[in-house]
């Protein structure tokens, strides 16, 4: 298992190069000069010139991509041209509320998810079945940011119960960092409760009428233990798999949602500093979110062997 681990870990690698291959050409290669944002609307050539010299942007594309990559072994993601910033301390300050929000829209939509799809599967063409197949449509089909507003008009302007727009840290209490959390969580589980949903039910369809199920029945157990204990468990594995997806596809809802709310986290970070052209922080967190989501895909594959003692590396 650990040498499994290492390689995966080994694998990163030769992937976190390639997402720096690809971010640093997009990015350089895209129309828009970040010198010419810096400088403004009423700059001269000469102005946005002198900036392009002092950012290191009149160099070779391969020598810029040498000195970025030189700087970012060393632990140095460079400085913010829209911030004035280093990259790492703004990462820092953005990554709290990226997190709690995270966390909290996943265990969420588990919490939610998971029983749906058991119920909708044991209540097979029943109105409770249709009702979820219906509810999970209508998550896919509504964008997140349409939910947002919705649920801002309804819980926050017209009934007033929750906050529009904001974060605040856990340190300062727990009420008011859940209450300013429940609106973006509930905005961005809508999708990914109606995605765990329909294959949590679809799952345990497959294994509902298996050998061991009947058998299971024949001995008295209850529905409810038949359920939790065998069908679920044996169903977890496609489970699993589509919560690591959601958690991965989570970072483009992140990005939309966080912009809604205002919450100053890394998906408003990365919208800035795309609209300011601000080369090292898109860079760092495009790398960062990558890394992440190989790290969820290892988590998942070491997650299957405790699922099904069947699989192993």
């Amino acid at each position: 298992m650990l040498a499994f681990i290492a390689r995966r870990l080994l694998a990163t690698i030769p992937v976190l190069a390639m997402v720096a291959v690809f971010v640093f050409l997009m990015l350089r290669l895209t129309p828009g000069d970040p010198a010419a944002i810096i400088a403004g609307d009423n700059a001269n050539a000469q102005q946005v010139a002198a900036i392009r010299t002092g950012l290191g942007l009149d160099r070779p594309l391969v020598e810029q991509f040498a000195i970025w990559i030189g700087r970012m072994l060393q632990g140095d993601f460079g400085e913010s041209y829209f911030f004035k910033r280093t990259v790492a301390s703004l990462i820092a300050q953005r990554l709290e509320p990226t997190i709690a929000l995270a966390a909290v829209t996943i265990l969420l939509s588990v919490l939610v998810a998971v029983p749906l799809g058991v119920l909708a599967a044991y209540r097979h063409d029943s109105w409770i079945d249709r009702g979820v197949m219906a509810l999970s449509v209508a998550g896919f089909s509504i964008p997140v940011f349409v939910i947002g507003y919705v649920l801002i008009y309804v819980f926050a302007i017209q009934l007033g119960w929750l906050p529009v727009q904001g974060y605040r840290s856990i340190a300062g209490g727990f009420a008011g960092f859940i209450e300013r959390l429940i609106l973006p969580a509930c905005t961005l589980s809508v999708i990914y409760i109606a995605l765990i949903a329909r294959i949590t039910r679809a799952s345990m369809l497959d294994v509902m009428n298996e050998d061991y199920i009947r058998t299971a029945r024949a001995k008295g157990l209850t529905e409810g233990r038949i359920l939790v204990r065998h069908a679920l468990r044996t169903a977890a594995v496609p489970i699993v798999t589509v919560i690591g997806i959601g958690i991965a596809l989570l970072i483009g809802g992140v990005v939309v949602t966080e912009s809604v709310y205002g919450i100053p986290g890394l998906g408003r970070l990365t919208v800035d500093a795309v609209l300011a052209r601000d080369y090292p922080t898109i860079q760092a967190v495009i790398l960062l979110f990558s890394f992440v989501y190989v790290l969820i895909n290892l988590a998942i594959d070491l997650i299957y062997v405790f699922l099904d003692p069947r699989i192993r590396y």
